[in-house]
């Protein structure tokens, strides 16, 4: 077997489904862990509203969040690179919610 044909075998084919390709707006993060476990809870919070929603939640084993971490770091790197810093107003550095929020759960 020759060196294309190897790579041909090893490339991972990913589907995208339409309902999928869509995406969910999410304006706040809850991020939770466990052992052997990170847990991202996307919300979409709308001012006014007491209550908000987790739209969408993702489970990884920490070795994959580290992964996360570095290739989101690596993709705000190329970001501003093209197109200048990204700029947080008024926000500490631990704070993600756009607006105040109460404590979370899911």
């Amino acid at each position: 077997m020759n060196d294309n044909q190897n790579k041909q075998q090893n490339q991972l084919q990913i589907e995208l489904p339409a309902d999928v390709a869509q995406g969910q707006y999410a304006n706040l993060a809850i991020i939770s862990h466990s052992s052997s476990d990170f847990i991202l809870d996307f919300v979409r919070v709308l001012p006014g509203l007491p209550k908000a929603q987790v739209k969408s939640r993702v489970v990884l084993a920490p070795e994959h969040a580290k992964r996360l971490v570095a290739a989101l770091q690596e993709n705000i790197v190329r970001y501003e690179r093209e197109f200048g810093p990204i700029r947080i107003p008024n926000q500490e550095p631990r704070t993600i919610a756009p607006f105040p929020v109460g404590k979370g759960e899911a």
